[in-house]
């Protein structure tokens, strides 16, 4: 079922988010500073354009902390409106709502991705 469920996210919605996820990793990544917050992007969005049969764990530390904070002010609120507005016409319909769990899953993750891991 994961395999059939990431091949119609993909094709249904997942690949824009996902490039929504790269955008916002590759301007993170125009600074120096930017670059690990840039990587992190690129691993959600990894997630992000096939997100079925995978478990996120969230965790983390102060560091978690004050990266999170920067990450909600400058790009993660746009991100999690994104998630929570495609989450919720998504589950409008019985057939769509597993994809709009998904949705909010990353919307999570797009509010507070440092300290979270993905199994």
């Amino acid at each position: 079922m994961g395999c059939l469920g990431n091949l119609l996210w993909f094709i249904f919605g997942g690949a824009v988010s996902g490039l929504s996820w790269c955008l916002a990793g590759c301007l993170w990544c125009i600074t120096i500073v930017g670059i690990p917050v840039g990587t992190q992007c690129f691993k959600l969005a990894a997630l992000s354009f096939f997100p079925f049969g995978k478990e996120v764990r969230c965790g983390g530390g102060a560091g978690s902390f004050l990266l999170n904070l920067l990450w909600l002010i400058f790009s993660g609120f746009a991100l999690a409106v994104e998630h929570a507005v495609l989450g919720a016409a998504l589950c409008v319909t019985i057939i769509g709502i597993p994809f709009g769990l998904q949705h909010f899953k990353l919307a999570k993750l797009a509010l507070m991705p440092f300290g979270a891991e993905v199994y």
